[in-house]
């Protein structure tokens, strides 16, 4: 008998209106994130990234989602209050076809963890910095069948295999090896 559950959900919600592109939350995610927090500063670091093109007005924070291991072939174009944006300034996904949300030294795919790594927040940082008030914090539940959840853990299993595949065999399974240990040790 399939019952229904509950699962939470957290996002970042962002308000392109109120960013003014000042690029604090890369920062502060960037020294939450370093290998001893807070005691460097590298953007590329981030998982939140800024689009920005000042001339045009356009300040389009986002953060990192999953890895693929695809390359998609939308490449479509969307005009949103008159102004002009590529498909992929919205996606989320760490993908072969750009460098954006990819660790600087190894090329392994990033992803928000919405700063709940050791010590846990409250709320992310980027959003606790916001000066704007761009991004705010939401958590819901949502409610799930059981069967859904068991194939949601069996794919997000299936997911990670695919993704070390993928990364050993574009960077070597030493490499690959290398940085998951370095990963491993950080816990």
């Amino acid at each position: 008998m399939m019952g229904k559950k509950t699962k939470t959900v957290k996002v970042i919600n962002i308000d392109l209106e109120k960013c003014n592109g000042c690029r604090a939350c890369e920062m502060i995610c960037s020294a939450f994130h370093a290998s001893e927090k807070y005691s460097s500063n590298n953007p590329t670091r981030s998982r939140i990234r800024m689009i920005r093109r000042p001339l045009e007005d356009i300040y389009l924070p986002i953060y990192a989602g999953e890895y693929t291991a695809a390359e998609c072939m939308g490449r479509d174009k969307y005009v949103i209050d008159g102004k002009e944006y590529d498909e992929c300034d919205f996606c989320r996904a760490s993908c072969p076809s750009r460098e954006a949300f990819k660790e600087p030294d190894s090329g392994l795919p990033l992803k928000c963890d919405m700063c709940e790594d050791d010590p846990p927040q409250e709320e992310p940082l980027c959003v606790k910095w916001c000066l704007s008030d761009a991004l705010t914090y939401e958590i819901r539940e949502e409610e799930v069948e059981d069967e859904e959840e068991e194939e949601q853990k069996d794919l997000t299993q299936e997911e990670m295999e695919r993704s070390i595949k993928a990364l050993a065999d574009r960077y070597g399974l030493d490499k690959a090896a290398n940085s998951m240990a370095r990963l491993l040790k950080k816990e």
